[in-house]
Formats: structure tokens, sequence, C-alpha cells
């Protein structure tokens, strides 16, 4: 039921105090008018304990039930810098953590309305006081103001300074209780550090057992450090605990870790860099956090990592081994029985590497200029490329080349022929040497590797060009799985024997990057890699998912039967450990 043509009834929302009925009255009138006559900045001015941050929670918790109150994002400001808004913003409108330019060109270019509510903007700020992250004004003028002149974009925010934003020609929501101007600086909490420390329970041995600290202590320690009599002192023991990395504040540790002058342990601050996007997301499980810390120290900083390994294992999945300085272009687990796997750098060299320990095995002759962007291998001398011009070329020994040569002219005679048969993707079985080619027109053609097949078992799956595809055989006669995805974002599974599932797997609207299949002791495994920064392993006989974060950039996939997923792009060579037994329990 709404009044007039545009605003909803009040009536329809959560009960309201009836001194804030006024109030709240005015918010749904701006969110829900459609004339464009109103400003597209909100401002809830007030004093402390005024209830800015209630009238904003009451208007989210009915904004679903009208079109033009729907809210994409909600962001508390709270201790968060420019950088950290970013990632959550990114995150909420499902781009994935960006930096406040890439957010800020991805939102121009994205032209959907947006409504985006912001409270505390006026506590916004974390790390070392003289910086400018530390000032609520800077969110205002690196992210806020920016967002706020794209024409798109509306936004209601919390301030309890009236200087913060531009007042002129915003809605200006007032609840009362006004006091002068401040500064602009959040007040920091008051609680000494060595009060704050001492109120931490202590492990047997007499440290800190940050797992049971309270949140005020977890949130407010590393403020308090930084005015201890010896900060130095205070947030070198901090940052040197790694209980406190799993469990301190990761908002916080970015921010202080962003200024180069405090002197971190071992090579803590570029791994906190890598991890941050994901720390910062609003992970609670001690074991995830840890995961991803350790994720990020393995192959970096060995010590660390070490520390954090028996917490780490206790997750869902563990890092196992990285090489964070090998850029790779194309990957594929090598069939067999010598778990190896084969990698194109972004040269264009050809290597393998064991997957045990991801140490490099062995070099493999390819042809010069190439530069792979998928691998589907016979064995760890036979293999099928995938060039970035679109072309299929055959790196094996004389005796093998004619097989691989053949399925190579075939695809090359066919793209002569029409365009729309231009190769896209490439893609093999870690356990079978099978082979899938995608094409422009959207079709797949799945081809033996192992011996001579005039024709490949083709099929039209996709309406647009297939950007990643992989095969997954089933020994012993069973079936033989196709996945592939496709421009539209739209990822399919053909079972070869019947037609393709009338559905897609998945259908977001981001790009896939790579995909990978193995035949598990849980059941076929499917991993999707998106553009947003996604994981998605789904279990194939249940159609369940699990999400994982990704660290790093993917742009390869491999997945063995044992469960170790390697993630290659131009940050390196990163393998997973995943438990299959409960990765896909509640």
């Amino acid at each position: 039921m709404t009044v007039g043509a545009a605003t909803p009834d009040i009536a329809s929302w959560p009960p309201l105090d009836d001194d804030k009925r006024p109030s709240g009255q005015q918010l749904l009138d701006w969110a829900a008018d459609g004339s464009g006559e109103r400003p597209r900045l909100c401002l809830l001015r007030g004093a402390e304990g005024s209830g800015k941050s209630h009238l904003l929670a009451w208007f989210l918790a009915g904004a679903a039930g009208h079109p033009r109150t729907i809210v994409h994002a909600t962001v508390p400001a709270e201790g968060l810098t420019a950088e950290t808004f970013a990632w959550e913003l990114g995150r909420q409108l499902g781009y994935g953590p960006l930096s406040p330019a890439r957010l800020l060109d991805r939102i121009g270019r994205d032209q959907r309305p947006l409504l985006l509510l912001v409270p505390d903007a006026h506590r916004a700020g974390a790390g070392p006081a003289d910086l400018p992250a530390a000032d609520p004004a800077t969110l205002a003028a690196d992210l806020l103001n920016p967002l706020l002149s794209l024409p798109q974009l509306r936004a209601a925010v919390e301030t309890g300074d009236f200087g913060l934003l531009p007042a002129d020609g915003a809605e200006i929501i007032d609840l009362g209780g006004r006091t002068a101007p401040s500064p602009g600086r959040r007040p920091p909490a008051q609680t000494p550090f060595a009060e704050l420390l001492a109120a931490v329970p202590r492990t047997p041995d007499g440290r800190p057992d940050w797992s049971r600290a309270s949140g005020p202590a977890r949130r407010h320690i590393l403020d308090a450090a930084l005015r201890a009599d010896d900060p130095e002192a205070a947030v070198r023991g901090l940052l040197a605990d790694p209980g406190f990395l799993v469990h301190g504040s990761a908002t916080a540790l970015t921010a202080l870790l962003a200024d180069e002058r405090v002197p971190t342990p071992g090579d803590l601050r570029r791994v906190w860099r890598r991890a941050a996007p994901e720390l910062t997301a609003h992970h609670t499980d001690s074991a995830e956090r840890a995961a991803l810390l350790h994720a990020a120290a393995v192959g970096t900083d060995p010590v660390l990592a070490e520390y954090l390994r028996p917490l780490a294992q206790q997750h869902r999945w563990t890092a196992v081994w990285a090489q964070p300085d090998l850029p790779v272009a194309a990957l594929a687990a090598v069939p067999g029985e010598e778990h190896q796997l084969a990698a194109a750098d972004t040269t264009g060299r050809l290597r393998t590497y064991h997957l045990n320990t991801g140490a490099p095995a062995g070099v493999i002759g390819s042809p010069p200029f190439v530069r792979p962007v998928s691998l589907a291998a016979r064995d760890t001398h036979s293999m099928l490329l995938l060039d970035q011009t679109g072309t299929l070329l055959p790196v094996a020994p004389e005796d093998d080349a004619a097989v691989l040569g053949h399925i190579a002219e075939h695809h090359g005679a066919a793209a002569l022929t029409r365009e729309e048969s231009q190769v896209t993707a490439l893609g093999g079985d870690p356990e079978s040497p099978y082979a899938v080619v995608g094409d422009r027109e959207g079709s797949l053609h799945l081809w033996s590797l192992g011996d001579g097949q005039g024709v490949p078992r083709s099929c039209r799956v996709h309406e647009q060009p297939v950007r990643a595809a992989t095969c997954l055989h089933i020994a012993a006669g069973g079936p033989t799985f196709v996945f592939s995805a496709a421009l539209d974002g739209s990822v399919r599974l053909w079972e070869t024997s019947t037609e393709p599932m009338p559905l897609p797997v998945e259908q977001r609207p981001y790009l896939t990057t790579a995909l990978a299949a193995a035949d598990t002791p849980a059941g076929p495994v499917l991993a999707v890699a998106w553009s947003d920064a996604e994981l998605h392993l789904w279990h194939v006989p249940s159609g369940r998912m699990r999400a994982l974060p990704l660290l790093h950039a993917c742009h390869a996939l491999a997945l063995t039967s044992r469960g170790v997923l390697v993630i290659g792009g131009p940050d390196g060579l990163y393998a997973v450990r995943l438990r299959l037994d409960t990765l896909w329990e509640p």
C-alpha cells in the first residue's frame, strides 16, 4: 500500500517511536521519490544518542518492500579507512574487494540505480592519528564525495560532524541535540593499553589468549597501543603475536600496517596486504582467519606460516605450498601416476612441477613465440596448447604427434571455413587423456588424446562463446562429464551420452576465469573461478556449493582426485588441500 504515487506508507514499516515518525517519513519520502527533484544525498545529523543509526536500521528493515527503497549496500563506516570501506562496498555490490579508484570506475560503468546507506561516517578512520587515514574527512574526500558525483547513486549518510559532507543541496534530517562542529576526528577509546592488555585472559603458559578476549579489547587495543608510554614496544608485541593477528581487529591491523614507519616481524606487511581484503570481510571463525593468513604466508613468511598451520588445518581448506614468483598463464594436471602439473609461464615456457610440493620437475620443449592460455595434457611429454591467438598447437614426441596434430588440424580447418568455429577454450581431464575444445559458436568438442579419433563428439551447449572448459571421464565404463562456461556468465554440464542439462549449473553476472574438475572420494567435484575473486566448489552429485575466497588473481585451475586445488595466475602458483569430508557441511 502506498501514499500518493511513489511514497511508501510508513505503516508498512516496522514500528517507530512517535517522536521519530516525522524523521522516518522524511527518509521514506526522500528514498522513494522518483521525480529526480530531491537531492541524491540525505544527511542524518544529531547529537550522540539521538537515534541516527537506529533510524537507518529501521529504514533498512522495511526497505526491500518497495522498488525505490531497495538498499543495495549498507557499510557501517566506524573504524574503516577509504580502502577498507571500498573493499566492503565492492563486496556488497558483487564486484569483489576493489581499491577506491577501481571501485569508482566499476560503479561508473554500472548503470543500475544504487541506494547506499552509510552509518557512522563521522567515526570513520583508523591507524596512527597523524596520518590522513585516521581522519573521517579522508573517507569523505577520497570516496564518498566522488561516489556522490555519479548520477546513478544515492546515499543516506549518518554524520555527527556538520562539515564532513557538504550540506548545500542535501536532504537534511536533523534528529536534534545539535552540538558544535568538531574538527572531524572520532574520539579514541580512552582505556589505557596496560589496562586493556591486563584484562585479556591468559593461556596456561602465560601468553594472552586472544580467542577469549572481549570484543572491545580486540577492537581498541591497537589504538591504545599507539597512545602507550612506549608505543613502539606495545605495537611490536601485538604484531609479533600470531594469536592477535588471528583474533584482533582486521580493519585496525590493515590501517596500521599501511604505515611504512611501523616495523614488522618477518614479512608480515606483505603477507597481511595479500590477505587483508578477505580478512576484513567479517570472517569471524578463527580457523578461517588462520587459514586465510596462513595461505598468504606460505611461500613468503615460513615462520609465521608454521605458527598458524595447526589452527589453519582445522579449517575446510589449508594451503600446502606456494610459488609466488612464478607467474602462470596456463595450467593442467597431468594424467598418470606421477602426480605432476604442466604449466606455461607468461613468456610461453612450459615446465612440469610436483603436485605435492610445487618443486620444478622438468622442462617441456615448446614452439617459439607461442603464448599458451590453456593446456590439455596426455602425459608429461605430450600435450595440446591453445595459443592466445586462438590456435591449437601440439607439443609431443614424433611418435605421439599424429593424434594431437590431427586435433589441431581439424579445428584449424574448421575455423578457416566458419568464423564461428574459432577455438576459444581448451581443457583436459586430470585422470585420463581426454580434452575438450570450446568455440566461438558455443559448441563443445570432446577428444581422446590417447588414440586416433577421426572426429570429436560435439554438441552446441551455449548461445555465446565458450570462455573455459574442462572434462571428467569416470573410469570403468562410467559417464563422461563436460563442464563449460560462456561469455554470458553461465556454467553448464553436458554428460556426453545425453543432451546437456536444460538449466545452467550456475549463472552469475560475472565472467568465469577458469574451470577444473576431478573425481574424488566424495564424488565428482567442479571448481569455478570468477572475476569477482570468488571460487565456487560444486559437489556434482548433490548440487551443493561451497564458496572460497581467492587471495590471488586466478587465470588457471587444476584439481586432483586427492582434493588438491592449484591456482595459477600473474601472482604465482598456489596449492590448497580441500577437506572433502567436511567441505559441504553447513
